[in-house]
């Protein structure tokens, strides 16, 4: 027997779902504006601001370094997430109940604090480069979702198959790769997205750790506002929202989205 939704429900939940779809047509629709200033409802209609993306060379070059720099800001924090969640659930007994938090606290501090201590003592205090202070933010920026996703895919493991494993022979280097990975797969992939999602899309750390020559798309979108105000933000902004369907439709036809919450 099927339950009847109330009316009332049906409508709030419409109401809902507009409020959070209505930005990203109101986005789209200044996208393809034929005016030399953001407007809706669009005056004409024009791809113009999309290929002038590909003209101006900041864009270009920022959307290099900002994927450069998410790709690899993720995958070092699953370098370092996946050895921590995995010894914070195999180990939960020895290790101190403490010890979790301490991989929270780069959420927990908010952004600006964070940037701001970055910028003071790597940038300044260590003088390292730009390019590998950005990669060392982003890294401690998307550690905490490496951890806990990773984390929560490691609670329901049953540790008795690899120890079942280790009994057979299987070095544990061997077993942790064979088994034990393979078992966390979907909580791996799902880690990796919300994290490269996270730092593609950060402004408050990029923006202290960006210097002469190297910046990211975010903080270049910023820059490009305070002199234009034309619809190629965005056009930047659609082509974003057009990068995160396509990951989630890749997951999609490959994995099934129903493997990320397995």
């Amino acid at each position: 027997m099927q339950t009847k939704l109330h009316p009332a429900l049906i409508a709030v939940a419409s109401i809902i779902f507009v409020i959070l779809i209505a930005p990203l047509f109101i986005i789209l629709g200044a996208a393809v504006s034929d005016t030399s200033y953001l407007t809706f409802p669009p005056q004409g209609f024009t791809f113009r601001w999309f290929t002038n993306i590909f003209d101006v060379t900041a864009f270009r070059t920022t959307a290099l370094t900002s994927l450069q720099i998410a790709f690899g800001g993720t995958l070092l924090a699953l370098l370092i997430g996946i050895p921590a969640a995995y010894a914070l659930n195999r180990f939960r007994i020895r290790l101190p109940s403490w010890l979790s938090n301490v991989f929270v606290l780069p959420i927990l501090v908010p952004e600006i604090v964070l940037g701001f201590s970055l910028m003071k003592s790597v940038t300044i205090g260590l003088d390292l480069p730009i390019f590998t202070t950005l990669l060392l933010g982003h890294t401690l920026l998307v550690l905490p979702y490496a951890v806990r996703v990773v984390g929560a895919s490691l609670a329901s493991f049953d540790f008795s198959i690899e120890e079942a494993a280790i009994s057979l022979g299987c070095p544990p280097w061997k077993t942790f790769l064979t088994v034990v990975l393979p078992n966390i797969g979907a909580g791996v992939v799902a880690a990796f997205i919300l994290a490269f999602i996270t730092s593609i899309n950060d402004v408050s750390i990029s923006l202290f750790l960006t210097g002469p020559g190297v910046s990211t798309l975010p903080i270049q979108i910023l820059a490009h506002m305070e002199q234009f105000f034309d619809p190629t933000i965005a056009s930047v902004s659609v082509l974003l929202m057009i990068l995160t369907v396509g990951v989630m439709a890749i997951v999609e036809a490959t994995l099934g989205l129903t493997f990320l919450t397995k």
